[in-house]
């Protein structure tokens, strides 16, 4: 069967509507290339944001832990289409078995996370200077939050930011990927089952809406939308930025990453090998968190190198559908030229290929995971390739590691293996990595929803998933109340009429 024909029998299993097909939206497997179809764009956009603002004035009006009950629901649905959902986001963004419901047990752990959330949307008491008064901070909803998602995370994006959305007050509008709209209307069936058990949620809570990128231009200057949470590229979110800030409007942006891994010479290697293969060979080195460079103690370099290039060449590429793949297909023929073209310049720019570089002979993008051996951090280096090249170069002094690592325009993860602890909580330090994500003898991929995650610098500064990330959800007030029969002004100032 092919992977479009599969994709189209799970989609009627969780109940997405015959109308959603028959328009000129394209849909397409990588795994193979074929088509399930054509989507119909959604026309009305006016119409979607309407139904969105109407929503939220009813939605802020419910007890925030009966909009966590919702949220509970949505995982109950999540865990019963499970084993569909993750198989549709292998067939749409091809992802191997193991990662697609990896993606969707996160959209799951999220939503539990979310709903403990919903009866800690806690705020402050302040001391007042003035007898009789006291002082306090609280966090109300915020409004309608559109949800602009990337590819490679199809799914799991959005429920980083719609389980928050929701506890916190807000409806959702969710603008996906014009690559990966199906597993997006899968998701939305499934909530859909959610809301009906719910029993008395707005209409307009959450929209899916489908289309390219002047649907995400056109979303995002609208007044109505107080928040816009952008996953993809540095480009794509340069554009959103200003097209929100033009109206003073909030954006969260999850960016470009180029990962970095430092290895000192006191690295367990074992484990070194087993976190590179996995953080830049796996989906393909199409996650923001894929490892892209890898900064060795000279020492150890010609070695560890030597390790990668065996690991590499067993590393089964083809259909992720298949027991035992690691690697299945980039995400489309612009992706697979952006790889060569990317090592055809590293190789200009004094680069050696160890391993891998060649395309593989089948229908759709596959290609062998490459590493290159550079002699500097050159400019190929420090621009993000969303593919597997990996680019090795070596160091004598910690230091010169960490700002080699720090010296490039994105900031989102980064890691150290080392067993001095000196080294690793030098790179912890104020003065060791710049990036949102740093970690210690783990690779920089594969982040747990509990901390907040995101990046710096060219990432965007955003924040989505744990920690005090539903903070970006919400409006701060700070509230005033005088209990007694005085009316003293603060700082002292007399003004009496």
């Amino acid at each position: 069967m092919t992977a479009a024909n599969e994709a189209k029998a799970i989609l009627q299993r969780l109940g997405v509507a015959e109308a959603a097909w028959g328009g000129v939206m394209p849909t397409r497997s990588p795994i193979d290339g074929s088509s399930a179809g054509t989507l119909v764009a959604t026309a009305d956009l006016d119409a979607v944001v309407a139904r969105s603002a109407r929503a939220f004035h009813a939605w802020k009006r419910v007890p925030a832990p009966r909009r966590g009950e919702l949220v509970r629901l949505l995982g109950e649905e999540l865990r019963a289409s499970k084993d569909d959902l993750a198989r549709l986001v292998t067939l749409e963004a091809g992802k191997i078995v193991s990662e697609g419901l990896g993606e969707v047990q996160e959209m799951i752990d999220v939503c539990d996370f979310a709903v403990g959330l919903s009866r800690q949307l806690y705020g402050l008491t302040l001391p007042s200077e003035r007898p009789g008064h006291h002082m306090r901070e609280t966090w109300q909803p915020l409004g309608p939050v559109l949800v602009i998602s990337a590819f490679n995370f199809p799914v799991a994006v959005w429920a980083w930011n719609a389980s928050l959305a929701l506890v916190c007050g807000d409806p959702v509008i969710w603008k996906p990927s014009e690559k990966t709209p199906l597993t997006a209307l899968a998701t939305q069936a499934v909530l859909d089952r959610a809301l009906a058990r719910f029993g008395d949620a707005p209409e307009g809570l959450s929209q899916v809406v489908i289309g390219g990128h002047d649907t995400g231009q056109t979303l995002a200057a609208d007044v109505r939308i107080p928040l816009v949470s952008a996953t993809g590229s540095t480009r794509m979110g340069r554009a959103v930025a200003q097209t929100v800030a033009a109206r003073l409007g909030r954006s969260l942006l999850e960016l470009g990453g180029n990962n970095a891994m430092i290895v000192a010479p006191s690295a367990d290697l074992d484990m070194a090998v087993r976190a590179v293969a996995f953080s830049a060979v796996g989906t393909c080195g199409q996650r923001c968190t894929s490892l892209r460079r890898l900064l060795v103690h000279d020492s150890i370099a010609d070695g560890l190198i030597e390790r990668l290039a065996k690991a590499y060449a067993t590393q089964p590429v083809g259909d992720p559908r298949e027991d035992g793949v690691l690697v299945g297909p980039l995400i489309d023929e612009a992706s697979a030229q952006g790889f060569e073209t990317a090592l055809r310049q590293a190789v200009e720019q004094g680069g050696e290929i160890v391993v891998g570089g060649d395309r593989v002979d089948r229908d759709g993008c596959y290609v062998r995971p490459a590493i290159v051996r550079m002699p500097a951090q050159t400019a190929v280096v420090e621009h993000e390739t969303f593919a597997p090249i990996l680019y090795v170069m070596t160091w004598s002094d910690f230091d010169e590691a960490v700002a080699m690592q720090n010296a490039v325009p994105q900031g989102l993860s980064s890691c150290v293996f080392t067993d001095s602890v000196r080294e690793a909580e030098a790179f912890l330090s104020a003065w060791g990595s710049d990036c949102g994500i740093a970690n210690v003898n783990i690779g920089p991929s594969g982040a747990e929803i509990g901390g907040a995650f995101g990046g710096e610098k060219d990432t965007g500064g955003g924040r989505e998933s744990g920690s005090d990330a539903w903070k970006a959800y919400m409006r701060r007030q700070t509230q005033t109340v005088n209990f007694s029969s005085d009316l003293p002004l603060a700082q002292g100032v007399k003004f009496d009429v």
